[in-house]
């Protein structure tokens, strides 16, 4: 070989060398999501692939399909895949405490996204719950300050349930001492699942012989199935009813009055924020040194992990047109079956 060729080779080589480095400098950020089912999570998966490809580096995903698991098995696997970061919407955050732990020995980091998992090492990046709780009960008890109230709580290993219904608590346990409110139902939801809320509610109204005057429902989903309970009986639209999360059938029985108040979780804000602390951590910045952090120990064992609390919004027919501004939803998707002159966003 002579010495031109030689060296257009050796260029050659370098450059893809060069390329190969160039490459392998990106890092690759996960998520596990414990079901991907549900209208939200899409919502949150593009802000977070939106911040991740933007910073140059490689977004992978998994869904546990409501497997504790099969979402073990997909950390497993994302962590001999050799990830930088992985973000856990876990489907049982006990279950999930050995795949944080072999995560954290094979050097990967992890996220809490949304729901919290009390592992010292991960960060926990969330809307504040306990307040969001608080939101849901105070436009409940506004629409209905006395009677017999139903608690449709949320899956029972998902610690974001307790952290909700601490909150409803808080604003409730005045008027539920004094009597003036009286707790005739309380049960957890396996999934979350709409209808296995609708069995609940049902079994509810059954067992109170419809004596219910008041209903919170932790989410969106669920509320659904307690609107078609209350619906099959005549007592939707008299019933408030609440649930988060700002899903677009939710904030339609808003308008149409048969759901009280959907708090709004930005899910955009959301995703992008633990995207923006993922990246940071992929590229080794201290977690303690983000913005916003701050620590939080209020789960069950009391472990103490640094986090990030965004502030939810409550949604009310008076506020609608908060949500149709930010794009989140329109108006005609808000509006659907709306009497005219009924809804000032739907004017």
């Amino acid at each position: 070989m002579n010495r031109k060729l030689f060296a257009v080779v050796a260029g050659a080589l370098m450059l893809g060398v060069s390329s190969v480095s160039a490459m392998a400098a990106g890092k690759t950020i996960a998520v596990s999501w414990k079901t991907f089912q549900e209208e939200r999570w899409k919502t949150d998966e593009a802000a977070i692939k939106a911040v991740v490809e933007a910073a140059g580096d490689k977004y992978v995903s998994t869904d546990a399909q409501g497997s504790a698991a099969k979402q073990a098995s997909d950390i497993e696997s994302l962590i001999s895949q050799k990830v930088d970061v992985i973000l856990v919407v876990a489907y049982d955050s006990d279950a999930i405490l050995p795949s944080f732990k072999a995560a954290a020995d094979a050097g990967v980091k992890m996220i809490s996204y949304d729901v919290l998992v009390e592992d010292p090492n991960a960060l926990y990046v969330t809307f504040d719950n306990v307040g969001v709780g608080r939101l849901m009960a105070k436009e409940v008890m506004k629409a209905k300050p006395e009677g017999n109230y139903a608690f449709i709580k949320g899956d029972k290993g998902d610690p974001n349930a307790t952290f909700l219904f601490q909150g409803v608590l808080e604003v409730l346990k005045d008027a539920m001492d004094a009597g003036k409110i009286k707790n005739v139902c309380e049960t957890f939801t396996d999934g979350w699942k709409p209808d296995n809320a609708q069995k609940n509610m049902e079994q509810c109204l059954t067992s109170t012989g419809n004596k219910v005057d008041a209903v919170v429902s932790e989410n969106d989903g669920m509320a659904t199935g307690v609107v078609a309970a209350l619906s099959a009986q005549g007592m939707a639209g008299s019933v408030p009813v609440s649930g988060q999360d700002g899903d677009k059938a939710a904030l339609n029985r808003v308008a149409l009055g048969t759901q009280t108040v959907s708090i709004w979780k930005d899910s955009r804000v959301l995703g992008k924020a633990a995207a923006e602390a993922a990246v940071a951590i992929a590229d080794g910045k201290d977690p303690t040194t983000l913005s916003g952090i701050s620590k939080f120990n209020k789960g069950a064992k009391g472990v103490e992990v640094n986090a990030i609390l965004l502030t939810p919004d409550a949604i009310t027919k008076d506020n609608l047109n908060d949500v149709i501004d930010a794009g989140w939803v329109t108006k005609d998707e808000v509006c659907a079956g709306v009497a005219a002159g009924s809804v000032k966003a739907c004017n």
